[in-house]
């Protein structure tokens, strides 16, 4: 099992043909993903040879689906266009949309996110990593010859902080990886996740990291409170960040005491989340958990 990704899944790309979508593709169907066609409406009935394997390029997410039967759309689309692309995956009744573009309008995404949940599409990012379920499919630039199939669920805001995170644990494996991005509004929270795989029945254990500005991590807390059995650890990036200055992300940004990591971890740990102030601690504590 894992959640929003299995072996299964029939993943298109928004933006094959571009540089960066090529790139990734090739590292997709390298890692296993099922990739049944690219979308570019300028290059429709062309086919790009990837892998050894030779991938259709349509007009159109519509007819994309209708060809391939594809329920995944991978979007690598310069940010002017992403709007335009995630509306025409959701009005074609894709899925799940994982959006790995970077500077995205905050108006842009608010406008595709209430479109995509109006039509019932479930949106990953953007300026995120994408998802991996080890072993079955790999939606996005994670690498996926980090760590192998295991039986912890992973959800980030960090690219960076979700590869540690699987390499620190490589020797236990995950059911899914999922970044869900750091910009101020995404698709998929930390509580969409979290219910998930407290729901997967493979996934024994979750791993949850988040980092300082905004509320979802005192969210996810009070949720994990009422609704999740299973054990959680976290990690928050960000306990050395000052007052007032932006981290990283766009939606990292700390005010007051509103957003800071310290908040957050006692937020967290006020239920019974184990947080680490490191990456390696909160390994630490999370191997600790699936040794006993």
């Amino acid at each position: 099992m894992a959640i929003f990704l299995t072996e299964s899944s029939k993943v298109v790309v928004q933006g094959m043909t571009g540089s960066e979508g090529m790139k990734h593709t090739t590292r997709m169907l390298a890692s296993g993903t099922d990739i049944v066609g690219g979308v570019n409406p300028r290059k429709a009935g062309e086919t790009v040879e990837i892998e050894g394997r030779a991938i259709p390029v349509f007009g159109t997410v519509a007819d994309a689906m209708a060809a391939t039967g594809a329920d995944v759309s991978v979007v690598f689309v310069p940010p002017a266009y992403t709007l335009a692309a995630v509306n025409e995956a959701t009005d074609a009744g894709m899925p799940l949309v994982v959006v790995i573009t970077e500077g995205v309008p905050v108006h842009d995404t608010a406008h595709f996110f209430a479109y995509a949940q109006s039509k019932g599409t479930r949106i990953v990012g953007p300026n995120c990593p994408g998802l991996i379920s080890p072993g079955k499919s790999n939606a996005g630039i994670i690498p996926a010859d980090i760590t192998g199939p295991g039986r912890v669920g992973l959800v980030s805001k960090s690219g960076t902080l979700t590869y540690q995170m699987m390499f620190e644990l490589a020797d236990f494996g995950f059911s899914t990886a999922v970044g869900i991005g750091g910009d101020p509004i995404i698709g998929t929270t930390h509580i969409d996740c979290l219910e998930a795989f407290e729901n997967d029945p493979d996934t024994d254990a979750i791993m949850m990291i988040g980092e300082i500005g905004g509320d979802a991590e005192e969210r996810a807390a009070a949720y994990i409170k009422d609704h999740v059995t299973k054990p959680v650890v976290g990690y928050v990036a960000g306990f050395t960040a000052p007052e007032g200055k932006t981290m990283g992300h766009a939606g990292a940004i700390v005010s007051g005491s509103s957003g800071t990591a310290a908040a957050k971890q006692e937020a967290l740990e006020a239920v019974g989340v184990k947080v680490g102030k490191t990456p390696s601690e909160a390994a630490a504590l999370m191997r600790a958990i699936l040794a006993s």
